[in-house]
């Protein structure tokens, strides 16, 4: 036998190594439940394997993960075996590949039309077999290695998306229900933070978490675990005429009580499963729970039985993961940023690596504990996750990987950009600058947010320019702005700013002296005072001298201002550069109508709570916040049993759907325009 594949340019010996790795990567994640690798690089080397493989059969062994379902349970729970096999199932991973699935089973079946599809989203939790006898919920075992699992009947009798008796009268002799026991989104962050303030170890994601959650001896810890079981197909049955649809007999499953996803679909063909895929692709980020796929199954039972089974998955079945919202790199060092606040923020630098879409090369490590909970250190090997626009956060280091050059993060003792002295409040996570304005990085931060599309809206006053008018010193503080006119000639000989971009900038600056109160106070960068709390304060005193002498006790009173935001509201107008920055604004023209502005109570949304999500067609979804603000209401990012209305713009995703369970009134686009109007708003 030959110890080389020219092929694969690859040993007989790395070919065990790589099989040995798979098999202790699939060991951590489908029996300890402890994952130290991201999926994304378990299949890349299960697929070199499958190529090494393809081109030496006769290098194949019989512990290669290619030749079995899954790995063997811990010895924690009884041992069941299935009736029927939970199979795993082969992967598509571009258009290509699953046009090929559907082509093959064409050829299988030998037909000449399409081939219908039952589309439906692929969780990422712990698969599970319920097994019912007339009716009765009897036992609940772990997928296990595909053949036998463990039983887990006492913990998952605690979730209540799965029923102890199914709703019908006439109910199956017997009934082997398949689904996935899943931790929404929301569930899985309270049950962190928990776990932080406890002082306990947190779960790097919702599937781990699920998995943790089931697998406890004492069944009290799973009911206390917000778990969810969705069914995704019928096992063994007895008693009952199964449905020729694969789709129907879901739905059959949904009327006997059994949780099943609101975003399966039928679909014709393989262009019908790629349209499912685009439009899944776009709401992944936005769902309440984590997906890392679409599973498709030929929806006719008849042709899913002639079609039958492989050695370890279904002919009839494929899923086809979305890309990887989580990759493994290294951290090749720590930067410090300071922002506008003085907060000073630890990022991780890395080997660039693409993940969710785009290519990734810093993380935020937000502060101290977060690295101590972490314990990242500086060349660790680290996973990185990045969901949708979510800035891309690291959620593990792999320790089996860390290097012996790895050494542990030391926090600056003076400020990385003016030496100023650093200082952490009682109480708080994050150290900071004491050099306010003196310091040049708040400068800047401070002064992009003063003119930010929401506080001041000066347009062609971008990032770059302001870093260029403070390197220069041009501008010092926000004041300096509006003297810009004064130094034309100087913006004049700036690199990019000829005649025509220099007079737009001064013709913008000029017109944001007309602003609002609520912009104004926004935009001076008070701590925790946002967009909400600047219309809050500004609807309440009308008066800006009212609001820069009012005490704590006063600005408690403001609706949703508590005591740490009255603190920091009395400490900066305590500070004379504030004030004298205040008074410059002035006295150059910034201006807005006074005692114009109705109070909150007056307002005709005043009270109500609304969300936004979805596209929008005339109006961007901030436009549409800031009118609903100016009218009162208060605008939220999630849907809660508070929310009175929903405005859902198309492809609106889970939010709609948690709206439509919670009987929450939704308006779609012209609906908040008719609002607009009936309130002249427009």
């Amino acid at each position: 036998m030959s110890q080389e594949s020219q092929e694969t340019n690859i040993t007989h010996q790395q070919m065990l190594d790589l099989i040995q790795q798979l098999n202790d990567y699939s060991y951590a994640y489908h029996v300890k439940d402890t994952p130290i690798v991201p999926d994304a690089e378990y299949d890349r080397l299960y697929r070199q394997l499958q190529t090494i493989e393809a081109d030496h059969s006769d290098w194949i062994q019989a512990d290669s993960p290619t030749q079995r379902v899954g790995e063997k349970p811990d010895n924690g729970f009884a041992n069941v075996a299935h009736t029927v096999p939970m199979l795993s199932l082969d992967n598509a991973f571009d258009n290509e590949s699953l046009a090929d699935f559907d082509q093959r089973i064409r050829k299988l079946l030998g037909a000449d039309g399409q081939i219908t599809y039952c589309c439906e989203p692929k969780l990422d939790g712990l698969a599970i077999s319920l097994r019912y006898e007339e009716g009765r919920l009897v036992r609940g075992v772990t997928r296990g290695d595909g053949l036998s699992g463990e039983d887990i009947t006492s913990n998952i009798k605690t979730l209540y998306s799965i029923p102890l008796t199914l709703r019908t009268q006439t109910p199956p002799t017997v009934l082997e229900v398949r689904g996935e026991i899943y931790m929404p989104k929301d569930g899985f962050e309270k049950l962190n933070k928990l776990a932080v303030e406890k002082g306990d170890k947190a779960f790097v994601n919702p599937r781990n978490a699920a998995a943790g959650s089931l697998r406890q001896l004492d069944p009290k810890i799973t009911a206390s675990r917000p778990l969810v079981m969705c069914a995704y197909s019928i096992g063994y049955v007895e008693g009952w005429e199964q449905p020729e649809s694969h789709y129907s007999g879901l739905l059959q499953l949904s009327e006997w009580g059994f949780r099943t996803n609101d975003l399966m679909q039928k679909v014709e063909g393989a262009e019908g499963c790629i349209e499912y895929y685009e439009m899944l692709n776009k709401q992944r980020a936005d769902l309440s729970y984590d997906i890392d796929g679409i599973v498709y199954k030929v929806d006719r039972i008849s042709l899913q039985n002639q079609l039958g089974f492989i050695a370890r998955a279904p002919r009839w079945a494929i899923a086809r993961k979305f890309p990887a919202q989580e990759e493994m790199t290294q951290v090749l060092g720590i930067d410090f940023q300071v922002g506008r606040t003085g907060a000073i923020t630890p990022v991780a630098r890395l080997e660039p690596v693409f993940v969710g879409g785009v290519t990734v090369s810093n993380a935020t490590l937000h502060n101290k504990d977060e690295i101590a909970r972490l314990g990242v250190r500086v060349n660790d090997y680290v996973i990185i996750h990045r969901a949708g626009d979510v800035i891309p956060k690291v959620v593990q280091v792999v320790v089996e990987k860390r290097p012996e050059n790895a050494f542990e993060v030391v926090f600056p003792s003076t400020c990385p950009i003016c030496n100023s002295d650093v200082e952490q409040v009682e109480g708080e996570a994050i150290i900071r600058c004491t050099g306010g304005l003196v310091c040049g990085a708040q400068l800047k931060e401070s002064l992009k947010h003063f003119v930010s599309r929401k506080a001041m809206d000066i347009d062609g006053l971008g990032d770059k320019l302001i870093e260029q008018l403070v390197d220069l010193e041009m501008v010092k503080t926000p004041v300096d702005i509006f003297t810009l006119h004064e130094k034309k000639k100087a913006l004049l000989e700036m690199e990019r700013m000829g005649q025509k971009s220099v007079e737009k900038l001064l013709s913008s600056i000029e017109n944001a002296k007309k602003t609002q109160f609520n912009r104004f106070i926004y935009a001076l960068g008070i701590r925790e005072v946002g967009e909400a709390t600047a219309r809050a304060l500004t609807s309440y005193f009308n008066e800006l001298e009212d609001l820069m002498v009012a005490n704590q006790e006063t600005l408690i009173e403001v609706e949703d201002v508590g005591p740490i935001v009255a603190q920091h509201v009395r400490m900066f107008f305590d500070q004379e550069a504030n004030r004298e920055t205040v008074d410059g604004l002035l006295s150059v023209g910034v201006i807005w109508e006074r005692n114009q502005q109705a109070s909150l109570d007056e307002l005709p949304l005043s009270g109500k709570v609304y969300v936004v999500t979805g596209s929008l067609n005339q109006f961007s979804r901030d436009q549409v916040k800031d009118k609903l603000l100016a009218l009162g209401a208060k605008v939220s990012s999630s849907v809660s049993t508070k929310t009175d209305c929903l405005v859902a713009g198309e492809k609106a995703g889970s939010k709609l759907t948690k709206a439509q369970s919670l009987n929450i009134q939704i308006i779609d686009e012209a609906g908040v325009i008719s609002l607009f109007h009936q309130h002249g708003a427009l």
